[in-house]
């Protein structure tokens, strides 16, 4: 069996020398709802935005089998829905179905699909009928839904989420929180938000400057305290 994401000593430093990855080898089995976590500068935000490509690392990532390579970069974008932290990095056109639609037509899906998979992705997301409205009069939860609408419409295997609780008043938490349930696929969400842990993932993996410090289910995890205060955390 494949796992659906499989990292193999992933190195990573920045221009500016700082070292952001250390040999990280984490792996996530399919439709494993997994944990991210550790202090801000661990190397979270870093680690995600490898497993579409957008940076580029000492070491293998492997996505439902495939090697991450210029060749395969295009299928992997594919099958890897990556949601940015900030939905505004996310949403840029006139209307939501434009932003909705953007990824399944840089595939180039045929038009009838393609509003098929627009319309069917804000279902998903609890969003239906929005499809004429304009992103930046969104409420911020609104947003952050349809930021996750924009990577549905690709039907990806994956999704990576950057701190998606970020940002959101209770009710907008509460209602992301039930989305991610809602959702098939396997999935590895970075977040400092530990009663979402708690609700939401089985497994979590924690990561301090750059390197895995701890790994496995969450139930376990959130049960030693000295390791959470170790690493910046906290128990929920």
């Amino acid at each position: 069996m494949h796992h659906t994401l499989d990292i193999q000593d992933l190195h990573f430093s920045y221009p500016d020398g700082r070292k952001a990855l250390r040999g990280v080898s984490p792996f996530i089995n399919p439709g494993e709802k997994t944990a991210l976590v550790g202090p801000n500068g661990s190397g979270k935000s870093t680690l995600l935005l490898h497993l579409n490509g957008i940076l580029r690392g000492e070491g293998e990532v492997h996505v439902c089998g495939k090697e991450l390579t210029d060749e395969s970069l295009r299928q992997i974008r594919a099958l890897v829905g990556l949601v940015f932290q900030d939905p505004d990095d996310q949403l840029f056109s006139q209307s939501v179905f434009e932003d909705v639609a953007f990824g399944p037509l840089y595939m180039d899906i045929p038009k009838e699909e393609l509003e098929q998979k627009v319309r069917q992705a804000l279902e998903d997301v609890g969003m239906a009928g929005s499809e004429a409205r304009v992103p930046h009069h969104l409420s911020e939860g609104e947003k952050k839904r349809v930021a996750i609408a924009t990577v549905l419409s690709m039907d990806p295997e994956v999704l990576v989420l950057d701190e998606p609780t970020a940002g959101l008043d209770p009710r907008g938490r509460r209602e992301l929180i039930q989305l991610l349930r809602g959702l098939p696929q396997t999935m590895l969400v970075a977040t400092h938000d530990m009663r979402m842990v708690a609700e939401l993932f089985e497994r979590t993996v924690i990561i301090d400057e750059g390197q895995v410090v701890g790994d496995g289910p969450t139930a376990q995890i959130l049960a030693e305290p000295h390791l959470l205060e170790r690493h910046g955390l906290e128990a929920p």
